[in-house]
């Protein structure tokens, strides 16, 4: 294959270095990434060439990426790469376990900033509401709340249709229902997940295999490891305001451009949780994450 003839095709399953591509012309192919500089995860768009056996293919390329979800490294280590060109984060809560809603602003805050759409998914409704105000607050800002139960078979289809038309992922604590939300949406998604493994060659470590599902109703779901324990890359003050909405539109108020939001005189944020008019909660979430930034320079 000549420069000029290289073919394109989207990740739909990742395990270390070989996975599964599907290409334009709707075939399936296993690949493997040559040498342990390039990295691709389920989304990526990447070139690829034919491989030595029928039905594989050696990766050349992985194209740019729009964004992609980043779960940030202890100290020493580069951040892991989870997924990439996602469109929507469904961020899930329920009322058991209790929620830690920082941990959800921590996923929004991520989502806003890889400017992907965010909609929040109140599992096991049938157990009850994990907190009507807050989820109140989420609708206040724009975000949709879709209430479900798998176990019940509530709001499966509304699920659906948020996804149509997107690459999202389900994140959110342990324990929400994320793995039963992804069986109701794809009914077949333990044999697709069995096949998927299989024929990458990776035996039965499919619980470190990232896998793109496509949904009956239009859409992709991709299930990564690693998101029970997802922390955004966040690295500036900017970055963590960008990504909390109310935080962002008031800070145009502020007296200083380079407010942090924190301690400085004429801050229009802080003033704006003193009226009510930010939720003294979402704001919380916000200094926490902002102080969790490593030190300029360190």
């Amino acid at each position: 294959m000549n420069e000029s003839a290289k073919e394109t095709a989207t990740v739909v399953a990742a395990h270390g270095r070989r996975g599964e591509l599907a290409d334009e012309r709707g075939r399936r192919l296993r690949y493997l990434l040559p040498g342990r500089r390039m990295h691709a995860v389920c989304g990526d768009r990447v070139q690829f060439k034919p491989g030595a056996e029928a039905d594989t293919a050696l990766i050349t390329a992985v194209c740019e990426r729009s964004n992609a979800l980043v779960r940030a490294a202890e100290t020493g280590r580069r951040p892991d790469l989870l997924a990439a060109n996602l469109s929507l984060v469904a961020v899930v809560t329920a009322p058991e376990p209790a929620p830690d809603w920082f941990i959800v602003d921590r996923f929004v805050c991520a989502a806003e900033s890889m400017r992907a759409a965010v909609v929040i998914v109140a599992n096991k409704c049938d157990l009850g509401e994990p907190d009507a105000e807050v989820l109140a607050d989420y609708r206040g800002l724009g975000y949709p709340v879709v209430a479900t139960s798998s176990a019940a078979g509530i709001g499966l289809e509304a699920l659906a249709g948020v996804f149509a038309g997107h690459t999202g992922v389900l994140v959110g604590q342990s324990g929400v229902g994320k793995t039963s939300l992804i069986n109701a949406l794809v009914p077949d998604a333990d044999a697709l997940t069995g096949r998927l493994v299989n024929k990458t060659g990776e035996g039965r470590h499919t619980t470190s295999a990232s896998l793109m599902y496509e949904l009956p109703g239009g859409g992709r779901l991709i299930d990564t490891p690693g998101v029970r324990d997802f922390i955004p890359n966040l690295d500036s003050v900017a970055s963590v305001a960008s990504g909390f909405r109310e935080i962002f539109s008031q800070a145009r108020e502020c007296r200083f451009s380079n407010c942090r939001h924190l301690r400085e005189p004429g801050c229009a944020v802080k003033a704006a949780v003193g009226t009510g008019q930010i939720a003294e909660r979402r704001y919380e979430s916000y200094k926490r994450l902002v102080n969790s930034l490593p030190e300029p320079g360190g």
